[in-house]
C-alpha cells in the first residue's frame, strides 16, 4: 500500500526537529514513507533542515505528526498561522478520518508540554482528524525522567539549546511513529 505520513514541524533550536527525525524512523520501520517537512516561518530568522510543506502535501498525506516548541502553553505563532491558512482544506474535508498526533519540546520539566500538546490538537480536531497518542503499554512512559507523555512525544531541554534527546524520549518518538504509520495504513484501507 502506497502513501506517506507527513511529519510537519517548526523548530528554532533543533529539539523539535530531532523529535521529527525519530518519529520518521518509526514510520519507516513500519514500512511507510515518512515525509518530514517544515512549517513556513513568519520571518527568516532561522533556516529549516527540511523542505517547507505545501498545502498539497498536507492534503494528500495518510497520517500527520505535528510538532512545535512550547510558547506559554501553546504552539508557536508560525504554527498557528500555518493552520489559519488551511481553510480551503477544511472546507473540502481533505483531512477527515486521517490519524494525527502531536509532539513538542520545552526548556523546563513544567514548561507547558502537556498544555501545548493539547492546544496543538485543536486544529486537528477541527479538520476531523483522529487523534492518537502514546499508550501506557510503552515501558518508557512509566520510567521517563524527562519528556514523554500519553498526549505525544516531548523533550525537556533544561534550558540548553543543544540538549540531546534522552533514550526514553527517542524510544517514545520512534514507537509513536510506528503507531501512527500503522494506523494510517489501517484507516486508509477503509477510505479506499
Amino acid at each position: 500500500m502506497t502513501g506517506y505520513v507527513l511529519i510537519l514541524y517548526y523548530s528554532r533550536h533543533g529539539a523539535v526537529a530531532a523529535l521529527a527525525d525519530k518519529i520518521a524512523i518509526g514510520v519507516q520501520q513500519a514500512g511507510v514513507e515518512a515525509r518530514v517537512r517544515c512549517i513556513p516561518p513568519l520571518d527568516n530568522s532561522h533556516a529549516c533542515k527540511h523542505a517547507i510543506v505545501s498545502q498539497q502535501e498536507l492534503a494528500q498525506c495518510d497520517g500527520l505528526a505535528f510538532g512545535s516548541p512550547v510558547r506559554f502553553g501553546n504552539m508557536v505563532a508560525d504554527a498557528k498561522a500555518f493552520w489559519d491558512s488551511t481553510t480551503s482544506l477544511w472546507l473540502k474535508g481533505e483531512l477527515i478520518d486521517k490519524p494525527a498526533g502531536v509532539f513538542t519540546s520545552s526548556g523546563s520539566m513544567h514548561g507547558g508540554n502537556e498544555a501545548t500538546l493539547l492546544s496543538m490538537s485543536l486544529p486537528l480536531l477541527h479538520h476531523g482528524m483522529l487523534l492518537t497518542g502514546i499508550p501506557y503499554s510503552e515501558p518508557e512512559l512509566h520510567q521517563t525522567q524527562s519528556g514523554g507523555t500519553p498526549y505525544g512525544p516531548s523533550h525537556v531541554s533544561g534550558h540548553h539549546a543543544d540538549s540531546k534527546l534522552s533514550i526514553d524520549e527517542q524510544r517514545l518518538a520512534i514507537s509513536f511513529g510506528k503507531r501512527l504509520a500503522s494506523l494510517s495504513q489501517q484507516l486508509k484501507q477503509h477510505r479506499v
